[in-house]
């Protein structure tokens, strides 16, 4: 081998505590991890309520059944008690918070009286869910929402609560999703040193396989035959899939972009010394004899602003789309009513 190196719906979070089954790894990590969050909840929120935003209670099985699908995830990654608990804290916090945010989102949806969800989008959306989460199976769907205590009315409201919330944050996202050429250029001109790269090749090969017994000469006979044929004028695609004993043959011996550090150092040497379209003399190793074709060679250093613009772009609407979401829930916030437990 020659290389080394819209939000869920609350339905796909509520799985059952009961039988969600954990497994402990670390020292000191609970095993029962479910009933360990449980019975922190229920002391923290004596009554059973984490927080109220608007007419909305945010109640502990809310939070439950958010944090119960990343529970195994987190316990894998906790290496003791203390800090499966810090885990678990900035968690119920943060899903606390998003909450209350997705109360606050759906307020501010219906501030225009025009806007309203149609019921056909809605009857989509849970016939979609039945399909995928239940199996299409009705009589489970049922059991669910009798295991949660809430009427299949009270459970359309949650899917078309769930629609408006992607919706809302949808719309802030694309209201920063123009870069000027100017914010572009700045950017590539205050961090140059992240866009460095190092030597890079579009690399092709042919590849034969060396034998039980089969010696240097023969290789070599092999591949000084397909040096001939390329400068007859030979395609090295249409040699590759001809002749090459690798895994990408048909392919044409198409290996990609490949970075120097992603080469062993005698490939590596050899085909860095190569322009672009240039094809090295046969190499032969222990395992069998290799061509190597260079179709177009990048030199290390920091590319030209072109070759990185679009990477800049998604950059910066990722992180304007982050402060304009952050700017919008703070205004939502100051201008609702909430209070934490």
């Amino acid at each position: 081998m020659m290389l080394r190196r819209p939000r869920p719906l609350p339905v796909f979070l509520a799985l059952s505590l009961a039988v969600l089954p954990i497994l402990a790894h670390a020292q000191d990590v609970p095993v029962d991890a479910e009933k360990a969050v449980a019975d922190k909840l229920n002391y923290q929120f004596a009554n059973g309520i984490a927080a109220v935003a608007e007419d909305k209670i945010i109640t502990v099985d809310d939070v439950r059944r958010e944090i119960a699908p990343l529970l195994p995830q987190i316990q894998r990654e906790s290496r003791n008690e203390r800090e499966f608990n810090e885990k678990i804290n900035n968690l119920q916090e943060s899903i606390v918070q998003d909450l209350i945010d997705r109360v606050l989102i759906v307020k501010e949806f219906y501030k225009d009286e025009k806007r309203r969800v149609p019921a056909s989008f809605i009857d989509n959306q849970v016939a979609e869910i039945i399909a995928t989460q239940f199996e299409g199976d009705r009589s489970k769907y049922l059991s669910y929402l009798r295991g949660r205590g809430i009427s299949q009315k009270d459970y359309r409201k949650e899917v078309e609560e769930d629609m408006i919330y992607g919706y809302m944050r949808q719309q802030q996202r694309k209201s920063a999703s123009t870069i000027s050429p100017v914010k572009i250029q700045t950017y590539y001109d205050e961090n140059k040193e992240r866009f460095y790269q190092e030597d890079q090749v579009k690399l092709r090969l042919i590849q034969f396989t060396r034998t039980a017994g089969e010696t240097d000469e023969v290789l070599q006979e092999k591949a000084d035959g397909i040096i001939a044929q390329l400068k007859a004028g030979g395609s090295f695609v249409d040699l590759a899939r001809l002749y090459s004993q690798d895994s990408r043959r048909t392919k044409g011996g198409d290996w990609g972009w490949q970075r120097r550090s992603d080469l062993r150092k005698e490939f590596a040497d050899v085909v860095f010394a190569l322009e672009s379209g240039e094809t090295t003399a046969p190499l032969l190793m222990p395992e069998g004899a290799f061509v190597l074709h260079a179709e177009e060679i990048k030199r290390a250093g920091v590319p030209p602003i072109n070759e990185v613009r679009d990477q800049i772009e998604r950059a910066l609407v990722q992180q304007y789309a982050r402060q304009a979401q952050e700017r919008w829930l703070e205004k939502l916030r100051r201008n609702g009513y909430v209070k934490h437990y």
